[in-house]
């Protein structure tokens, strides 16, 4: 049974785990934060034990370890979990609601790292690098130009025009690709009309009429329906279906690793409707440094790289001082800044008249807002500005 979490002040007790770059813990001391760093990745009973004798107010992360009810019951003055990274499905957000602890995200600062990795991977299926590595590794010689490609003229198909998919698409365009994208949502369409790129009508048409396809896709739609299994059998299937006959296919994967199952990828590669794979996300990731189960070593067409992304010395300080600001605006002046709980949810207000800030996380049940505006008059306190944010699915609101 979760209780009310009650703080007078600025929020300033810090739990940073997964050692995000440490100028976080620099710029949150610098806002007067006390901040507890924990330079292993714990399992669940270390976890519990570092919340009950530390009783932060924040919680910073990276995407390896679960939030879940049961861990959230241990973490009495817990406000907010603060990923710092875009992925959210390290924390089950229900029970985060549930528990009145908000999430908040950074889905900005790793674009560049993560464009630039899907532009390498492009180049190196372009011109087959990491077989001509092992060839020549291996004392074979081979420079033929079976396989190999420009990729001026081929046309990259982008799942997702979000952040890092606008980037690819910039970067792709400068070295002549053609740009085909599909997204839902009416930002992202915007965008792509007011850059000049070819939209698809489905996914389908996407992977149909595309040489190369990157996925980048969050975790739940705009609805918070889960992208699980996204990328499904057909439409590998159809990978270039619409192109020439000596169209690359190649199907890229940085963005989560359960849009796919594996054994789904492994058939389209073996009947050749994918002809290259580079995956950098996968089901079962190790929490450290150490053995894995690549789902695909026996299979010398899709070439792996271990969840690096967003793993370049300049993403990493970037995102640590986008989440401290984030942590500082919600901390001091009640702001909301990327709450995953809805996309692109934002809070931002004037201070001017302000000399105490209320913030509070209730059940979005009818009534209760005014409640709390009731509260506030029958306290003899002037309200001269609020701002109110519903949490649809959820059963919360701020």
């Amino acid at each position: 049974m979760f209780h009310t979490r009650i703080a007078s002040g600025p929020l300033n007790r810090a739990l940073v785990l997964e050692n995000p770059d440490p100028i976080l813990d620099e710029e949150l001391r610098a806002c007067g934060w006390d901040v507890v760093r924990v330079p292993t990745t714990p399992d669940r009973q270390a976890l519990t034990a570092l919340l009950q004798q530390h009783r932060p107010h924040a919680l910073f992360k990276r995407s390896r370890v679960e939030i879940d009810a049961s861990v959230l019951e241990h973490a009495p003055d817990l406000f907010a979990v603060m990923l710092c990274c875009i992925g959210d499905d390290s924390v089950d957000k229900q029970a985060a609601a549930a528990a009145g602890v908000l999430v908040l995200n950074d889905p900005r600062s790793n674009g560049r790292s993560v464009a630039e990795l899907v532009l390498g991977h492009i180049l190196m299926g372009a011109r087959r690098i990491p077989d001509a590595w092992a060839e020549t590794r291996g004392g074979h010689w081979d420079k033929s130009s079976s396989g190999r490609f420009e990729v001026k003229g081929r046309r990259l198909g982008i799942f997702g025009l979000g952040n890092i998919g606008k980037q690819v698409a910039r970067l792709a365009e400068s070295l002549g690709m053609e740009i085909l994208f599909y997204d839902n949502d009416e930002v992202a369409l915007a965008v792509g009309e007011t850059m000049d790129w070819q939209m698809a009508d489905t996914p389908e048409e996407l992977f149909a009429n595309s040489d190369v396809v990157t996925v980048h896709v969050s975790a739940e739609d705009r609805r918070g329906r889960t992208n699980r299994g996204l990328v499904v059998r057909d439409l590998l299937a159809s990978l270039g279906r619409e192109r020439p006959e000596d169209s690359p296919r190649v199907f890229i994967n940085l963005s989560r690793g359960f849009l796919l199952d594996p054994a789904t990828l492994l058939d389209a590669v073996k009947v050749g409707s994918v002809r290259q794979a580079f995956i950098d996300v996968f089901l079962d990731e190790p929490a450290g440094r150490g053995s894995w189960s690549n789902p695909f070593v026996d299979e010398p067409r899709i070439h792996c790289t271990p969840h690096i992304g967003a793993a370049t010395r300049e993403a990493q300080p970037r995102i640590a001082r986008y989440v401290a600001r984030t942590t500082q605006l919600f901390s001091q002046y009640g702001m909301l800044r990327n709450c995953v709980f809805r996309p692109r949810a934002s809070m931002q207000f004037e201070l001017e008249f302000a000399k105490s800030i209320l913030s509070v996380v209730h059940v979005d049940t009818r009534g209760t807002k005014k409640a709390v505006d009731d509260a506030i008059y029958e306290a003899g306190a002037n309200n001269p500005r609020s701002a109110h944010m519903d949490f649809p699915g959820l059963g919360m609101a701020y």
